[in-house]
């Protein structure tokens, strides 16, 4: 498990739950920004360019403002020049770039294919993507020091935390390292012996979970944070009914090191709070996004090698008997069965309950066979999965049924990875686990990435394993 996915909804746990100032008035700036604020200053900038350049709001217009705002909207992260602790405002901004480069990106893609980018004034176009960034920046950079100088104003809070474990650790680190939540950590009580502290030391803790309440009375603490495991209910019950004879405010942050989490967060079910422990990224408007850059990119591929495509399935007919494309089962988005396109590379067709996966020098390969498979062209058909809607460009590599039964008996987590669409490529593939699985640690780590990707997706993410995807198809030596 990737202990910053944890730290991320530890550290969202306690602005939820505490409504902490300083990071949570940041945080909720950041949703106002990416909201409601960014599109319309990405709008309002193209609109003044537009009166400087006389041109009229036709229909045309109206489609790229609303393709700005969307865009926008999911591609500029409204928090990213927010981030807390002064030191990493230059990672801000270099992250924002990435995402403006994108945004410009797809908008461009867009015009070019939809064909309405011959509609739009030129000059107008490249000044905006030019001033548009520029504004937001402005815009950004004065209301974080805004609100950095407001709370450098603000009095410490006194802080200890119950529980010398991972989780309050991490948040002790917090407390030490972002001046911004204007906290004096104090230090932990602990019932366990130091050795067992998760890497805090002696000095840190300042007594037993029984001297915690007189502590908080003697030192006039003001925000005790209850950092047990889960087992520990009956002790975080008699904790709280204690603590409620001071005046301190009193905050629970859960034990979250005990789950393998997919795309954590906190959510509300009609008012109720809930924590989203494992989840598909692809929810709301990530799904439209997914979706619709799956089908951006597929378009403009199958334009460039549907000549390409021909010529193969001329040489599959000219070099052995049988069809052109091969279909097999496999599991698809929430383990429902799909039919996934290959160009045929094998004399066989199995499609079985048992399946003997392909190996150097295999035998079954036609003549041309082995050349398709090592330069992955028998994978090509593919992109018609992805135009039906069945696959995706980008996701977990689709195995055969027969391997999906054998190996989610061995492998934890194994059918988590069919939360998502598979995808022609993935983060496995392009980190060496490309080919034959014959053992069950290959299969191992190939799930590793699957989960991997599962937990950090981004738009970014995808484009970055399509680029490392072109240069493993040519020095990549595991497929055959």
């Amino acid at each position: 498990m990737k202990p910053s996915i944890t730290r991320k909804l530890i550290n969202e746990s306690a602005q939820t739950i505490t409504g902490y100032r300083g990071e949570t008035e940041l945080m909720s700036f950041a949703g106002l920004f990416r909201s409601v604020i960014d599109p319309l200053l990405v709008i309002a900038t193209f609109q003044a360019l537009a009166l400087c350049f006389d041109l009229d709001l036709d229909g045309g217009s109206l489609i790229l403002l609303v393709l700005l705002a969307l865009l926008s909207r999911e591609l500029l992260d409204g928090g990213v020049l927010f981030l807390p602790g002064e030191q990493r405002s230059f990672y801000g901004l270099l992250h924002f770039a990435r995402q403006w480069l994108l945004f410009y990106i797809l908008i461009g893609g867009l015009g070019w294919i939809s064909g309405l980018g011959t509609h739009f004034h030129l000059a107008h176009i490249l000044l905006s993507m030019l001033m548009a960034p520029l504004v937001l920046i402005a815009v950004h950079g004065g209301v974080r020091c805004f609100v950095l100088h407001r709370h450098a104003q603000q009095p410490y809070k006194r802080a200890v935390i119950a529980g010398a474990n991972r989780p309050g650790r991490v948040l002790a680190d917090k407390f030490r390292s972002v001046k911004l939540l204007r906290t004096e950590f104090l230090g932990f009580f602990d019932d366990r012996d130091a050795e067992r502290s998760a890497g805090i030391s002696e000095q840190d803790v300042l007594g037993r979970l029984d001297d915690l309440v007189a502590f908080v009375r003697e030192h006039a603490i003001e925000h005790v944070y209850l950092s047990l495991p889960m087992h520990a209910h009956p002790r975080v019950i008699r904790l709280m009914d204690e603590l409620a004879d001071t005046p301190a405010s009193v905050f629970f942050v859960p034990d979250f090191y005990v789950f393998d989490l997919i795309q954590p967060k906190i959510d509300h079910v009609a008012g109720l709070p809930v924590v989203s422990v494992c989840e598909s990224p692809f929810v709301g408007p990530n799904k439209v996004l997914k979706r619709g850059s799956d089908l951006l990119v597929a378009t403009f591929i199958l334009g460039m090698i549907w000549p390409l495509m021909l010529i193969i399935a001329l040489a599959i007919k000219l070099t052995s008997k049988g069809p052109v494309l091969f279909q097999q089962k496999r599991y698809g988005a929430n383990g429902e069965c799909i039919l996934v396109y290959k160009f045929r590379s094998m004399k066989v067709m199995e499609n079985d309950s048992v399946i003997v996966q392909a190996s150097k020098n295999d035998a079954r390969l036609t003549p041309i066979g082995g050349f398709l498979r090592k330069s992955s062209l028998d994978e090509l058909p593919q992109f018609l999965n992805v135009l039906n809607g069945s696959m995706s460009i980008v996701g977990p590599r689709p195995h055969a049924n027969a391997h999906n039964e054998q190996y989610r008996a061995l492998i934890k987590g194994y059918m988590v990875r069919h939360k998502v669409k598979p995808g022609i490529t993935g983060w496995a593939q392009v980190n060496g686990y490309r080919g034959e699985t014959d053992t069950l640690d290959k299969m191992q780590k190939r799930v590793e990435f699957d989960l991997d990707y599962l937990r950090h997706w981004s738009l970014g993410l995808d484009f970055k394993i399509i680029l490392r995807t072109v240069l493993v198809i040519f020095y990549d030596k595991n497929a055959y």
